[in-house]
């Protein structure tokens, strides 16, 4: 860990000691009827300083978490996309970058026939060109650094519009039997297919002719920005409350992740959230990653257990870990996930890149559209892709609803 990164995690532990002090000062001019808007304030000011950590927190958590697995599903996707099936060759992609920049500023007509040969077209009914594998490299890397959960889930890439994978239905009863006993075949073990299909979603983008004409202009960088946020921002919402029709299941929908309650109506407790760790067998445990919004957190920084500890942690990890954590796990702040609220599922913990997979469809089309917005002088992208995501191993994930 760097001398920087220690200070951080040293300042954010000295800013929650602070913190804790303050507020503990605050419930017990609280149980006297009393009240201080200087140290409300005060509060209000730490835990804004505590705040602007998170980022840096949270890109910490996500680049832990997905290190590893952003290494495979790059490494995948290049081989997909170079394998001698998928149409590429080395000279191919490094002609198709420059071929689908030219495409993009000029169209199609614009082109030579040396670029036109370079490109690919889109095998979509709805036409377009594919991009270029480090293109679509560059994208996922983008939507991960974006999507928080990507950086926790298994991820799987695909030339198909949907993957099948072996799930065991049913296991074998082990039996005892005397040493010179018969030893009948045992039953109930099953295999079965799971099906995950890759859903189609899309990206527009607008961009002026005069900005194309600037050969200066970044038009790839421009592109790649705009297509990973909304593309980022739509999967986020469908991993986490997706209904599995045409977008993906989202893990907070799939019935067979299992729930319990807080222990209030209408509020987090300590005590439920250590009862939730606990729910989550030992061995999902150990790489189990709480997944919660901003509002939340604020919630959870306020929690004690019965003997009166907080459940929240900072400072604490200084081996590379996260800077907080709660209850010793690691969180990432998903912005679709519910708010505290009676009856609502506000938190979810669990393993879940055993629990969860997102498949990627590893082409990207992009159609060049000169006429739609024509009058205004902007050129418009459609960028399309496919993902899909679904609860694979419900037992690794579970959910905490607000209720008594």
């Amino acid at each position: 860990m760097s001398e920087d990164i220690k200070t951080l995690v040293s300042e954010m532990g000295s800013a929650f000691e602070e913190f804790k002090k303050s507020y503990d000062e605050k419930l017990d001019k609280m149980a006297k009827g009393q009240e201080d808007s200087a140290l409300d304030a005060k509060l209000a000011a730490i835990e804004a300083k505590m705040d602007s950590y998170e980022d840096i927190n949270q890109r910490m958590v996500q680049s832990q978490k997905s290190q590893d697995a952003l290494l495979e599903q790059m490494d995948r996707v290049e081989v997909a996309m170079r394998r001698p099936n998928s149409g590429f060759s080395t000279k191919q992609i490094d002609e198709g970058i420059s071929a689908f920049d030219a495409y993009c500023r000029k169209g199609i007509e614009g082109l030579s026939p040396d670029e036109k040969k370079a490109l690919t077209v889109s095998n979509d009914s709805t036409g377009g060109y594919l991009a270029p594998p480090e293109y679509v490299r560059e994208l996922i890397k983008d939507i991960t650094e974006i999507s928080p959960i990507r950086s926790i889930a298994r991820i799987r890439q695909t030339a198909q519009r949907s993957i099948q994978m072996p799930k065991r239905t049913g296991t074998f009863a082990a039996q005892w039997v005397a040493e010179s006993g018969t030893r009948s075949e045992t039953t109930g073990y099953q295999v079965g297919l799971e099906e995950i299909p890759a859903h189609e979603y899309y990206a527009l983008v607008d961009i002026s002719e005069q900005d194309l004409e600037d050969s200066v202009f970044d038009l790839e960088a421009e592109m790649q920005s705009e297509f990973a946020e909304q593309f980022a921002k739509a999967e986020g919402a469908a991993f986490v409350s997706g209904n599995a029709v045409g977008k993906p299941e989202g893990f907070m929908t799939n019935s067979d992740v299992s729930e319990v309650v807080s222990g209030n109506g209408t509020a987090l407790t300590g005590d439920g959230l250590i009862t939730l760790v606990h729910s989550v067998k030992a061995e999902y445990s150990a790489n189990a990653t709480f997944v919660f919004n901003r509002s939340t957190l604020a919630a959870i920084r306020k929690l004690k257990d019965t003997a009166g500890q907080y459940v929240f942690q900072a400072g604490m990890m200084l081996t590379g870990g996260p800077m907080t954590t709660v209850l010793g796990h690691p969180y990432i702040q998903a912005t679709d996930m519910p708010n505290v609220g009676a009856g609502n599922f506000p938190v979810a913990f669990g393993d879940f890149r055993r629990g969860y997979m997102i498949v990627d469809r590893v082409s990207l089309a992009v159609l060049r559209d000169p006429f739609t917005q024509a009058t205004t002088g902007n050129i418009r992208y459609v960028a399309r892709r496919r993902v899909g995501g679904q609860v694979i191993l419900p037992e690794a994930i579970v959910k905490q609803k607000v209720s008594a």
